[in-house]
């Protein structure tokens, strides 16, 4: 194990996300700028990442749910991996996603367990933590934008559909109409369900929201459940939240020398 600084001065973290990567600058424990790009083809020094280099050797933090995009940051110097089994969380499983996993924890750590967190990337998922933080359990089902593209991918005359700006009519009058009311409006009563019977169970919970279709989907709640959408908190940042703890409170292992 590489022993590190508590509070690095300055460094970057890397979250590798289904469709992109996501990036976020620190100044020790601020979080001063977030962005992202896409997926890299071959490793980040083969593509001589300039701007990368201009602010190198500040360490460099990982956590990834695509093995290969992680493959390529192998040899990156400063490097440094988080793993699932460093999360100070009980009852994670295996196969349980790091990008969760730190989401959970970051929102968690700054609006208090217990937590229902959903992100809504490209993946929706929901996952609940108990006060003493222990995994409840949680759900995944396709995002917005992959139930939208995957109706036009996968058969042979239903439109590609853009989200809209609110909330559809439930009944739809043209083909583009219905498939955006079919989606949104199923997607936004599951999640009222979900979110019902999670503050059934813990009515003091908070709940809170990230992921880059989660605009879009806080529009259509606020229209048709204002009270489940007033309940949720936006939490663009959680998951560098999750990061950011793991910096301040644990040793991490250096990449090069973790076995991928």
């Amino acid at each position: 194990m590489m022993k590190l600084r508590s509070h690095p001065p300055n460094w970057l973290g890397l979250m590798i996300g289904n469709s992109r990567l996501h990036w976020g600058k620190f100044q020790a424990d601020t979080l001063v700028e977030t962005w992202d790009t896409q997926h890299l083809n071959q490793s980040p020094l083969e593509m001589g990442w300039s701007w990368l280099h201009q602010i190198s050797p500040v360490p460099l933090f990982i956590a990834s749910v695509v093995p290969e995009q992680m493959q390529l940051w192998q040899n990156y110097p400063q490097a440094e991996i988080i793993t699932l089994e460093l999360l100070p969380l009980g009852g994670l499983y295996p196969t349980f996603g790091i990008d969760r996993g730190l989401a959970v924890l970051g929102a968690g750590n700054q609006l208090g367990f217990p937590i229902l967190v959903i992100d809504a990337g490209t993946a929706l998922t929901l996952t609940g933590v108990n006060q003493n933080r222990q995994l409840i359990g949680g759900a995944i089902l396709p995002g917005l934008g992959l139930q939208f593209s995957s109706l036009s991918n996968r058969t042979a005359t239903l439109p590609q559909v853009a989200f809209p700006e609110s909330l559809p009519q439930r009944w739809g009058v043209n083909t583009s109409e219905a498939i955006a009311s079919g989606i949104i409006h199923s997607m936004i009563a599951g999640l009222r369900e979900f979110i019902t019977a999670w503050c059934q169970e813990f009515p003091h919970s908070k709940i809170s929201i990230t992921g880059g279709d989660r605009i879009p989907l806080m529009t259509y709640l606020n229209s048709q459940y204002p009270k489940i959408a007033a309940l949720i908190v936006d939490t663009p940042e959680a998951i560098f939240w999750g990061m950011s703890a793991m910096v301040r409170d644990r040793n991490l292992p250096s990449l090069n020398r973790v076995s991928l």
